[in-house]
């Protein structure tokens, strides 16, 4: 194999994406593709809806439509990419290496960067072992100290192999603290229970207890000795295909580590604090008590020159020094003189420390919460029980000027310049750092709130009615109040506004306009409570809401008000956000000229800056779950049983959506007018005058009626003609990249590619199709374009005419260019429009039930479709959540999905989507349910709730009847007489008499109301068994959801005796957070660069790009972050596919840590990120450790979905593969035996996949001589082959000798056998060879299962190759040819030629 991948570029041949999915996995290609390696690369990025990955070859045609790219008046959009690769260079200023001298400590090197600051340098040795025990001290460079917030470029002779002095430094109260603190957490650096207990941002990682510590080393170590001998391969019981038990208790293996090494018993503040005034002059600052390991009690005074013993006891103060008095700058030093066992201890504990992979160690940017936990001991802890009673609001002792001022730091950070890369990055960063301390600290208010910790502001109402403000942060509950939400249907609209408001919070954040502002958001769900969190405008609680609002309305429509300088703010968000300019009536009928919906408040606060608030109708309604007087929906829409009532009128169309949406319309308005001119053209080759102009834009003028064929013909799997009258090409894809609105806007002159955030890009290559088939259309296409780009100015009345029946047939706004708006206030209850206006609130009715009828007919379909091809592969509910939202779709319309899977064919082959679908629907019903349950619930009977709940949800015990809690606090005497009274108010424990029965019937008619779907059930077992599912699953789903945290032990969810929950295990309820997630946008696009890079085939250049983006990615998020994650996995995926295995190692195990920390240790991502990790272990030589890191996964699959997953297959045939090298045969067939299963029944019993998974069958069988099994099997495998690629194809030629080799063995193994019967024992016995496989060959087959195949090339190959890439980058260069990319939410395949 020739590794110059250089000069030898390749690119994806242009067939439809639809089909490389198959071969991804089997390493069958046909004729023209030999030549090239699709490398499947899963690098979509995660959970998160809006941070799907978009494969990058939008940055190619991102660019062609200069119409409107140059948008935010930026000229640079072509040089954005040359601008940055220089600009980066200014960031990646060589480090150097100084010399650090610490008291009693060697002078040690480190290697620092010109842009770091001396307190990064503070913060390296406070956490190196030998150093960490310091905290308050300076650095000194000849005898001068270093200001702790200069950046070590701006420091004077400061150079390579400077020595910088560590001086102790004297003590204040604030430093004494933190010295304290920072002891205190050196001692619990290996205890996990803050990341049981969700605080700090700590969260759990298990990758270590699998891999026995850094992969790195253990390859080493390793080495030695055969390491087949050493494998114990067995997995445990019930990881075997089969098996029915699902254990919780192997979710959190225990790690030996984590048994702490007690280094102290006790340490706590003294009671004698704080020092009287006398002592105080003596420099004490505090008293600390301690009891060692030893049982000795001891008094510590904190004084400013250091830590010493003094003469105090519990009850007597005597605060002189004892004797000695061991004085010493540092608690550890001071211990390790009174303490043999601390001594020992604490250098053993900080020896673990260190060696623990940083990604373990390091905080998280939002809190991740596990819903499981062992039972912990609840030790001392002076340190919590201060932070919980000081009402410590934002760490105020690490930040002058006590608590913060939210919204200065949110708006100032958003005014920071960005004109080049490094003013971006430190704009980004700070914007990142600043909304993960605001999510932290509203959620902490949130939880205070509803706990009952914050005074009200208004503490004379009712409950439901009051506000709070606690740090600066504004809360109010998610209630009606003041019958503001009256028509819209109240509480549940009261519900639905804040995640509304959020999305457009979101959505206006990332149009990111100067001078617009939007308050800091986040939504919290704790206790069956929605919590809203805002940051405060300042000025806004002096005044009345009446003089504040000076553009929108406070009455939803009746008073309105407009201004002109929030006009022209919110015009340059109208683009990007497709919302119409429009003029609605005040309450004297006068016009009031709008860009937003009527609610959109503006306010002038006391700083000058223009807010906008209550974004709740950013997007436009959705008409199917809107019921209207006399208006009609389109009849597809209505054939899907729409419109429906629900339960608020607040249901709007996600952004998503409005993108797809007119994304496809662009594709239609090209296309219609490239038709026009071709007729044009043809009529003006006949005769003069156009007679067949109109009758196209009849056609066109109904698009909601060639929706409905095209879907039908969508169904239909066989719809490839791509003639002009079948449009199912154009529109059954979802998104296409066509679109120049949806690209982004050109961000400070780096122009992102036009990424839907769809992750598909399919379009522009059905449009290609449609070119090749249509003679001349490309032409006119590019005609098409011209027309559009000169915005109608000069060209001739003929073609200006094509323009405009082509806009007015899709819904544009201007007659002149493609531009399509919504208006958010149409249907809107109390809005009035102008007479003058009606027809086009007539036109925009139509795009709205248009919208409406594209997700019904469109939307749906595609995601289905997808799940059928296996480009969406969701695990859970939230993945599935994520593929829905993806593509547009509201949760609501979860039911309607169901159905149209449930009337597919081919329902058996979704089996897995639609049982996923049921669990979320129903986990989501019984979450409602819990909410108004909670809600009745006083804090002392939680957890007895709580258990009930779980009880009646998911225990088969049929009357599961509430322990009411005891009173613990009663004495039995009065017991007696207080049993009839019932405890508090009069209806505390109504949620006692909730009953299984009546749980499932709500649960049913909560399916039918809102999910307008029905379940026949009325218990879980029939649940259980009507659709397959497992009560783990379940019991995973609503924790996650609600937020419960549930003791680790192995629950009896089928006995009929006893409840499987009782209260002791509920551990904990945590609150449910909804935030926004601010983007990198540069490290975003060079990502997608990188990305692209890659698809052509230059791995070199896509590596660096990749590395880079990394670079920036670590700048704005600091270490850990889901998209970091991705990153990662591309790269460890690219270095794997370029030779450099440990590499890939070292990469794909961060990404394992980071999947665990940052998105949850079971959640879908981590459990393929523990697969690439495995091959990558298996390609090192580290076989035991593949094995177990792919057990792992396959218990964490089974958790999460269970067996009957097309997944799974993938998973079985991994295990079989190494079991297989590892000559563990019989193991390995029960593997490779499922794995065939699965596939068969997910890709149908003639697809390619199920070919090769015969193939493996049979290598096993033949490595067991088992002859006759291994014939039958690779027959099944040649019959697919030579169905599917015809005799003539290399893989049919290599099955069929395959088969005749297996012959000729079964024929020599009779031939023997039979010679035996006839001579006994004296037989001459030809040795028959039985063939161990080498593990090159294992290799082999494993990354043609994960889709990595490595195909030689000739020099023919090349040649033809070369021509290839030319002729594309000329396309490429009229800006014509599209590369297909492929779509698939959590896995991108990424194509991947290699020489």
């Amino acid at each position: 194999m020739v590794s110059k991948t250089d000069d030898i570029p390749a690119s994806v041949p242009s067939c439809n994406p639809a089909d490389f999915v198959d071969e991804a996995g089997d390493g069958a290609q046909d004729g023209q593709e030999t030549s090239k390696t699709w490398v499947k690369n899963s690098c979509g990025c995660g959970p998160s809806a809006d941070t799907a990955m978009v494969n990058g070859d939008g940055a190619a045609h991102g660019r062609t439509e200069g119409a409107d790219s140059k948008q935010d008046g930026n000229s640079e959009t072509d040089g954005g990419e040359d601008s940055n690769e220089q600009e980066v260079i200014v960031i990646q200023d060589t480090g150097f290496t100084v010399k650090i001298q610490a008291p009693g400590t060697e002078p040690f090197d480190l290697q620092v960067s010109p842009q770091e600051m001396v307190q990064e340098i503070h913060q390296v040795l406070m956490d190196r072992e030998d150093t960490c025990h310091r905290t308050c001290f300076s650095l000194q460079l000849d005898g001068n100290v270093l200001d702790n917030f200069a950046e070590l470029k701006c420091i004077e002779g400061l150079q390579e192999g400077s020595l910088l002095k560590v001086v102790e430094e004297p003590y204040t109260v604030r430093e004494a603290r933190i010295h304290v603190r920072h002891i205190r957490d050196l001692l619990k650096s290996l205890d996990p229970s803050d990341a049981y207990n969700g605080v700090d941002c700590n969260s759990l990682s298990f990758l270590s207890i699998f891999t026995d510590g850094d992969l790195g080393d253990s390859g080493k170590r390793k080495k030695k000795g055969n390491e087949l001998e050493q494998i114990d391969c067995t997995p445990p019981e019930h990881i075997l295909p089969g098996s029915k038990e699902r254990p919780l208790v192997p979710l959190q293996p225990q790690n030996k580590d984590w048994k702490p090494m007690q280094c102290l018993k006790v340490l706590t503040m003294s009671g004698w604090n704080p020092p009287p005034g006398n002592r105080k002059m003596h420099g004490d600052l505090m008293y600390l008590c301690m009891v060692t390991v030893e049982e000795r009690h001891v008094s510590v005074t904190a004084s400013t020159r250091g830590f010493y013993l003094n003469q105090s006891t519990t009850y007597n103060f005597n605060p002189k020094p004892s004797n000695p008095s061991f004085l010493s700058h540092s608690l550890v030093e001071l211990l390790s003189q009174i303490s043999p066992a601390f001594k020992k201890n604490f250098t053993a504990m900080q020896k673990k420390r260190v060696q623990r992979h940083p990604f373990e160690r390091i905080a998280t940017p939002f809190q991740v919460y596990s819903w499981t936990a062992p039972q912990v001991d609840h030790a001392m802890d002076c340190v919590r029980a201060e932070d919980a009673y000081t009402s410590r609001l934002g760490y105020e002792e690490h930040i002058p000027g006590q608590t913060r001022d939210w919204n200065e730091e949110l708006q100032t950070t958003r005014e920071l310049p960005r004109k080049n890369l490094p003013e971006r990055l430190l704009r980004e960063r700070a914007i990142f750092k600043v909304h993960s301390d605001f999510a932290a600290a509203a959620t902490r208010g949130a939880m205070a709130v509803i706990d009952g910790n914050v005074m009200a502001i208004n503490p004379g109402e009712e409950t439901r009615m009051q506000m709070f403000i606690w740090n600066n942060i504004f809360f109010s509950l998610g209630f009606d109040v003041r019958d503001h939400y009256r028509e819209l249907g109240g509480d549940a609209a009261a519900h639905a506004a804040p995640t509304n408001d959020l999305n457009g919070v979101r959505a206006y954040g990332a149009v990111d306009v100067e001078g617009l502002y939007t308050l800091g958001t986040v939504v919290v769900d704790y206790r069956g409570y929605r919590v809203t969190a805002q940051s405060i405008i300042p000025g806004i609680l002096e005044r009345e809401q009446e003089q504040s609002v000076i553009y929108g309305s406070i009455d939803f429509g009746k008073t309105v008000v407009t201004h002109s300088k929030y006009l022209e703010l919110l015009e340059k968000t109208s683009r990007q956000l497709k919302v119409h300019r429009h003029n609605v009536l005040n309450e004297k009928n006068e016009a009031v000229e709008l860009c937003s919906s009527v609610e959109c408040k503006g306010i002038i606060g006391n700083d000058g800056r223009h807010y906008i608030l209550d974004l709740l109708r950013t997007f436009p309604p959705d008409l199917n779950f809107l019921p209207v007087d006399g208006e009609e929906l389109s009849s597809e829409s209505q054939r899907h049983g729409f419109p429906r009532p629900h339960r608020h009128r607040l249901a709007c169309l996600r952004q998503e959506l409005i993108e797809a949406f007119v994304e496809h319309r662009y594709l239609l308005f090209m296309k219609m007018a490239a038709l026009q001119l071709m007729q044009q053209k043809a009529n003006r080759d006949t005769k003069p005058g156009v007679p067949g102009v109109p009758a196209i834009t009849e056609t066109a003028e109904a698009p909601s009626d060639s929706n409905a064929d095209a879907t039908r013909t969508s169904e239909a799997p066989s719809a490839t003609d791509a003639s002009t009258d079948s449009t199912s090409h154009t529109e059954s894809s979802a998104t296409g990249c066509g679109d120049k609105s949806s690209s982004k806007p050109a961000v400070n002159g780096v122009l992102e590619p036009a990424a839907t955030v769809n992750g598909e890009c399919r379009s522009p290559l059905e449009v290609k199709e449609l070119e090749e088939s249509i003679p001349g259309l490309a032409r006119a296409k590019e005609l098409a374009e011209t027309l559009v780009a000169e915005d109608g100015s000069c060209i001739d009345p003929k073609s200006r005419e094509v323009v405009l029946n082509a806009c007015k047939a899709v819904g544009s706004i201007s007659n002149t260019s493609f531009d399509i708006r919504f208006n958010p206030d149409i249907f809107s209850p109390g809005v009035r429009f102008p007479d003058d206006s009606a027809d086009d609130i007539q036109k925009q009715k139509q795009l709205l039930k248009d919208a409406a009828a594209f997700l019904v007919t469109c939307q749906i379909p595609s995601l289905v479709k997808d799940c059928l091809d296996h480009s969406a592969l969701p695990m859970d509910g939230a993945t599935l959540t994520e593929a829905l939202r993806q593509r547009g779709i509201n949760i609501r319309y979860l039911g309607t999905v169901l159905e149209f899977v449930d009337k597919t064919q081919a329902k058996a082959q979704l089996e897995h989507f639609y049982r996923i679908g049921i669990g979320e629907l129903i986990t989501r019903c019984a979450k409602h349910f819990f909410k108004t349950y909670l809600q009745g619930v006083e804090l002392s009977a939680l957890s007895a709730a709580v258990s009930h709940f779980l009880n009646c949800f998911l225990s088969s015990f049929p009357d599961a009847v509430a322990h009411l809690p005891p009173d613990e606090l009663v004495s039995r005497r009065k017991s007696r007489k207080r049993r009839n009274r019932v405890p508090g108010s009069g209806d505390n424990t109504a949620w006692a008499s909730l009953t299984p029965n009546e749980l499932w019937k709500n649960i049913a008619s909560e399916a039918k109301s809102y999910y307008h779907f029905t379940l026949q059930c009325e218990s879980v077992d029939q649940v259980v068994e009507k659709y397959g599912f497992q009560k783990t699953t379940l019991l995973r789903e609503i924790s996650v959801k609600t937020g419960i945290q549930i003791l680790m032990k192995e629950y009896n969810f089928d006995s009929r005796h006893k409840p499987a929950f009782t209260e002791e295990d509920i551990l904990n309820i945590f609150p449910v957070v909804k935030h926004v997630n601010p983007k990198a946008s540069d490290a975003f696009h060079f990502f997608q660069s990188g990305q692209a890079k890659v698809q052509q085939g230059f791995l070199k250049e896509g590596c660096e790009l990749i590395n880079e983006a990394l670079n920036l990615f670590n700048n704005v998020y600091g270490a850990m972050h889901v998209e970091i994650c991705a990153c990662l996995r591309l790269l460890a995926r690219l270095n794997y596919i370029m030779g450099d295995h440990a590499e890939a190692l070292s990469n794909q195990q961060k990404a394992v840590l980071m999947s665990e920390r940052v998105l949850g240790i079971e959640h879908p991502n981590t459990i393929q990120e523990y697969m690439h990790l495995a091959l990558y272990c298996f390609a090192n030589g580290q076989l035991s450790t593949a094995l177990k890191l792919l057990y792992r996964a396959r218990y964490l699959m089974l958790l999460v979905s269970g067996e009957d997953h097309p997944e799974m297959a993938l998973l079985d045939s991994n295990i079989g593969l190494v079991l297989h090298g590892v000559m563990e045969y019989d193991l390995s067939l029960r593997f490779l035996e499922n794995a065939l299963a699965v596939n068969t029944k997910y890709h149908g019993p003639r697809s390619l996949k199920v070919a090769l998974s015969h193939h493996l069958v049979a290598r096993v069988y033949e490595s067991k001589a088992e002859f006759r099994s291994a014939l039958q099997h690779e027959k099944e495998g040649y019959t697919i082959y030579k169905n599917q690629m015809g005799e003539a194809h290399e893989k049919t030629k290599e099955s069929s000798e395959f088969l005749k080799y297996l012959t000729q063995q079964a024929v020599s193994l009779q031939r023997t056998m039979n010679e035996i019967y006839k001579n006994g024992s004296n037989a001459s016995i030809t040795p028959l060879k039985f063939t161990a496989p080498s593990m090159a060959s294992v290799l082999e087959q494993l990354n043609i299962i994960n889709g990595i195949i490595f195909i030689p090339l000739s020099q023919k190959d090349l040649e033809n190759l070369k021509a290839e890439v030319q002729r594309r980058q000329q396309l490429q260069e009229l800006g014509k040819s599209e590369d297909p990319a492929e779509d698939r939410p959590l896995e991108l395949e990424d194509k991947i030629p290699i020489d």
